[in-house]
């Protein structure tokens, strides 16, 4: 993490290379209480943003992204 809690550039890149676009992944938790994503759920990464959040288009329906330290996926 940088000085001012997000990830280092260097983080970012790495998430990048991890979940390109059309990466299927797997919902594993997310700390978001107004989401009605549950664990096990899937979908389609669609991009990673300079702050390291991935971009989900998610099976359901939701395009909630997934944040950096906080929620966690699997590749499928």
């Amino acid at each position: 993490m940088s000085a001012i809690g997000f990830p280092s550039k260097e983080t970012v890149l790495r998430i990048k290379e991890q979940y390109p676009p059309g990466t299927r992944v797997e919902l594993i938790c997310m700390d978001d209480p107004y989401s009605k994503l549950k664990p096990g759920d899937q979908g389609t990464v669609s991009f990673v943003d300079d702050i390291g959040t991935v971009h989900i288009n998610w099976d359901c329906g939701s395009s909630l992204g997934v944040a950096y330290g906080i929620d966690v996926i699997r590749k499928l």
